[in-house]
């Protein structure tokens, strides 16, 4: 206890004595977040915190590699970085709590915390951990619902998802309570690379795949123009996780604001640089999710939308 306390000490006086340094953690690159990484810039500037003039932000990117994050997350605690910003994914943050238990980690991520061992208690997270979750892979059923009512008469529904993923197991269970709910048979394919992403659209057509469910994963999120795109060319009517992905051209999507919780996530790290302890800050939770429909992707698919889902839907891109 006094070991921790001292290392708070510390980084209370480090703050007071110099500009703060934030150690932003991200499984992806810095093209595949940009709008995101605005939205975090947006949370600390709500702080009272901006890049470069008040707080330091040293970069890591591991750039879809997910084997390379406990390096990268080592290298920020040798820096003596005042906290930790770990986005993309579960992993990340898993990373960085495995790197320290003393520099505040604050996640981002789509995953359950409790269920991915990052907090044991979402009010109170207690050690140095805390965050933002848009629990996109807890809707992973709901996704599926909303295909069958897109299109009630597909028999097999196709699930993609990333092996490598810490979310896989749970989104694989969720897929398939929900299909034997709804009588529906569904293909699962692996996609880890993006050498994968033509044989997987050829192995669901193979499989008389008739909807896809695109799993949540950072790696599909930075691939998702490539994803629109042959969704689109093997005319398979598919619903994604972010409403990003139907702005790249998706049919349609089901979930929380990703750019929120980037922006809640900022607002965080600025109440901890003004002294707030991690583990005193509730795991934020979003309050809504958002159904958003590509009409110009349903009318390259040839598909009708049913009213009942245009009534409900939170947008429609035209």
């Amino acid at each position: 206890m006094l070991g921790g306390a001292a290392a708070w000490s510390l980084s209370a006086h480090a703050q007071q004595s110099a500009k703060p340094v934030i150690g932003f953690l991200h499984s992806l690159s810095a093209n595949a977040i940009g709008p995101q990484l605005g939205s975090f810039e947006e949370g600390l500037k709500e702080t009272g915190y901006i890049d470069g003039q008040n707080v330091a932000i040293e970069f890591r990117w591991a750039d879809g590699q997910y084997d390379r994050l406990p390096a990268l997350a080592a290298d920020l605690v040798r820096l003596r970085v005042n906290v930790i910003a770990a986005g993309g994914g579960a992993v990340t943050a898993a990373a960085a709590k495995a790197a320290t238990t003393t520099i505040p980690i604050v996640f981002t991520n789509g995953d359950d915390p409790i269920r991915a061992g990052l907090v044991s208690s979402l009010n109170r997270p207690s050690g140095n951990l805390t965050g933002v979750t848009f629990l996109t892979v807890e809707l992973a059923a709901k996704r599926l619902e909303l295909l069958h009512e897109l299109v009630p008469t597909a028999a097999i529904f196709g699930v993609l998802l990333n092996p490598k993923s810490a979310t896989a197991e749970a989104t694989l269970k969720d897929a398939q309570e929900a299909a034997r709910t709804l009588g529906k048979q569904i293909v699962i394919v692996n996609v880890s690379a993006e050498a994968d992403l033509e044989p997987a659209f050829a192995t669901l057509n193979q499989s008389r795949a008739e909807a896809l469910s695109v799993g949540t994963d950072p790696f599909f999120t930075e691939k998702r123009e490539r994803l629109a795109a042959l969704a689109t060319r093997y005319r398979i009517p598919a619903i994604y996780s972010l409403r990003e992905y139907t702005e790249a051209g998706g049919l349609m999507s089901y979930g929380a604001s990703i750019r929120g919780a980037y922006r809640q996530s900022g607002t965080y790290i600025g109440q901890i640089l003004k002294g707030e302890q991690p583990g005193a800050l509730p795991v934020l939770q979003p309050t809504k999710f958002e159904l958003v429909i590509n009409l110009k992707t349903a009318k390259a698919l040839g598909l009708t939308i049913p009213q009942s889902l245009l009534a409900t839907a939170d947008e429609v891109i035209e």
